[in-house]
């Protein structure tokens, strides 16, 4: 489906040629308006008239989140405060807050992408859209809440949290479309199972829309079978503008980026040199019509691959493939280099346990990798004989899927903390044990 079909439907000529263009122009305006740009430029002997086409980008020095931090709260801003309408922060929990400021041109240009984002997996008017992503200084909640507006859809803006009034509203209410964490999605979904709740009966549900954290295809898997419904990966950030950089359509073979407002690069992660298309490396984003917080070549961390071939469902965007983790969330343990997704990949494979777990690492001298996991009431209630076996089967399958050793730890229903927004997947010990 289609918000704006002359657009979406943009030949990859015609992607460049606005790309080429719109970039020159973000280019000066940065140089003109943003003093860390100016200043960038000028260490790096180049002036906004060398930008002349899209190949030109290469020249740009990357901009990354401590710079972003370096020039707190508002030293980024291309506008006066004057002319911004709203602001959005990061939660700082790593240091200062990541600010971003929108002016009203910022504001309706993120509507119509969000407005896209929803229609592309499906959503239409006459959907009842259930929000339960955060609203606040996070941009997930609002970002949901004017794209559904935009395309007539009706919003519940209920927010994260309080499960059983969001599964009463859903029942009462016929909530068509769920949007939320992956890890919040099977958290309604367990708690209408604890509830009694026929969700194929009772519940109207036909689609999900999750983002905010990264999620396998096996965990999508569990999503679309506990709630009845497709689920549709999202991606965006805070520093871009938020949700709305990229979304799956029902191929589901990668999520589209809208290249006419976004354009996306992957960089190796050691070299910073750009990457043949289709292999893995750093995600950088250059927005093309940002007026508050332009960004040049922003360095997301985010680990993924660009496909350019063309989509089945007409579109030439290119498609990023689901993102596999963050360049600084890699754990190293013992020389063997694995990310979360990875890890959960390989859980969520395996017949008894849920879609609940925790990482841990921590140091005894050599590093160790501790993984809790809940398993299935079903298999929890096995012999002891068979959970310690059962332990012994799971530590194996990492092992040999992953060649990395953990220690299993098995864990009771319920017993692993639930998230009313992302879940805290990985708990890094070894800093704090130095």
């Amino acid at each position: 489906m289609y918000w704006n079909k002359d657009v979406e439907l943009f030949s990859r000529k015609e992607i460049e040629e606005i790309q080429s263009k719109r970039l020159s122009d973000m280019a000066k305006y940065c140089y003109d308006n943003v003093p860390f740009y100016n200043n960038s430029f000028k260490r790096s002997g180049l002036k906004p008239n060398d930008i002349k086409s899209l190949d030109d980008i290469v020249k740009i020095p990357l901009t990354l989140k401590d710079n972003l931090r370096e020039n707190y709260p508002f030293k980024m801003f291309a506008k006066p405060l004057e002319e911004i309408v709203r602001l959005h922060a990061s939660s700082g929990t790593s240091g200062s807050p990541t600010v971003v400021g929108y002016t009203r041109n910022d504001i309706e240009t993120w509507t119509e992408l969000m407005a896209r984002t929803i229609t592309c997996p499906g959503g239409h008017k006459g959907d009842i859209l259930q929000n339960a992503y955060g609203y606040g200084l996070f941009t997930g909640g609002l970002g949901f809440h004017y794209g559904a507006e935009r395309i007539g859809a009706a919003v519940i803006p209920i927010s994260g949290g309080n499960t059983g009034l969001q599964l009463k509203l859903m029942k009462d209410f016929g909530s068509t479309i769920l949007t939320c964490t992956p890890s919040y999605s099977l958290f309604v979904a367990e708690f209408a199972k604890q509830e009694g709740i026929n969700i194929e009966k009772e519940i109207k549900l036909r689609m999900g829309i999750f983002g905010a954290e990264p999620a396998s295809e096996t965990l999508r898997s569990k999503i679309e079978e506990s709630l009845n419904i497709d689920a549709y990966d999202i991606y965006g950030l805070s520093e871009i503008y938020g949700p709305g950089v990229s979304v799956e359509c029902p191929e589901k073979n990668g999520l589209h980026i809208w290249e006419d407002q976004f354009i996306p690069e992957i960089i190796d992660k050691e070299t910073k040199e750009p990457v043949s298309p289709g292999e893995k490396g750093v995600l950088l984003f250059t927005p093309l019509t940002k007026e508050g917080i332009p960004l040049l070549r922003y360095v997301t961390n985010d680990i993924t691959s660009l496909n350019y071939y063309k989509c089945g469902c007409g579109r030439e965007m290119v498609r990023m493939s689901k993102v596999m983790g963050r360049a600084d969330d890699m754990l190293i343990v013992r020389g063997v280099n694995v990310y979360p997704s990875q890890i959960e990949h390989v859980l969520m494979g395996i017949p008894g346990v849920s879609e609940n777990y925790q990482i841990v690492v921590d140091r005894d001298i050599l590093d160790t990798l501790t993984v809790k996991i809940e398993v299935t009431p079903e298999r929890f209630s096995d012999k002891i004989r068979d959970l310690v076996e059962f332990q012994r089967m799971v530590e194996d399958e990492l092992f040999e899927t992953l060649r990395v050793k953990a220690k299993i730890e098995l864990v009771a229903p319920g017993e692993i903390p639930r998230s009313m927004g992302k879940a805290k997947r990985v708990i890094d010990l070894r800093k704090e044990n130095i």
